[in-house]
């Protein structure tokens, strides 16, 4: 055990934390004694153990934040999603309510973000038919979700990049 906290020390450069670095590595050892294998240096097992216990502990501290007063914590802001949720919700209901066609006309063409000849060939139908499904899609949307300009509603392109 004295080399073991010699070298434990030789690595982090204080006392206690020398301590509990054995600690934990006779704590693993003993834990995973069945791993060791018979004849093998049980010395190097154990300093290879502590050694990667070092750098498990070196890793782990780099990822944590200090914040003793929660400072930190207080300063850490998520953005609420309820105005997205309740948009999305409604662009669903509002999309759910267009007929089969204009539906899949719009999101072929706003949100698959394909060409309106690309959404024609798809659908099997005319180039002049699915702009006409796509403006009647848009403009359906708007009355149902009560927009009254269609930078109210959620571009649909962004809907289906995130969702």
């Amino acid at each position: 055990m004295p080399a073991l906290r010699a070298f434990a020390w030789s690595l982090c450069h204080n006392g206690a934390e020398a301590d509990d670095l054995v600690q934990d590595t006779l704590t693993k050892a003993w834990g995973n004694r069945d791993k060791f294998e018979e004849g093998t240096n049980l010395r190097a097992w154990l300093f290879t153990i502590l050694r990667n216990t070092y750098y498990t502990h070196v890793l782990r501290r780099r990822r944590e934040v200090r914040d003793e007063t929660g400072e930190y914590a207080l300063g850490l802001r998520v953005r609420p999603t309820q105005e997205w949720s309740l948009a999305m919700r409604s662009l669903q209901t509002a999309l759910a309510q267009l007929p089969d066609e204009h539906r899949e006309a719009l999101i072929l063409v706003g949100a698959a973000g394909l060409s309106y000849e690309e959404a024609a060939e798809i659908c099997g139908c005319a180039l002049g038919t699915i702009k006409s499904r796509v403006n009647r899609a848009r403009a359906r949307l708007l009355k149902l979700m009560d927009c009254e300009n269609p930078s109210q509603v959620l571009d649909v392109e962004n809907i289906a990049a995130t969702g």
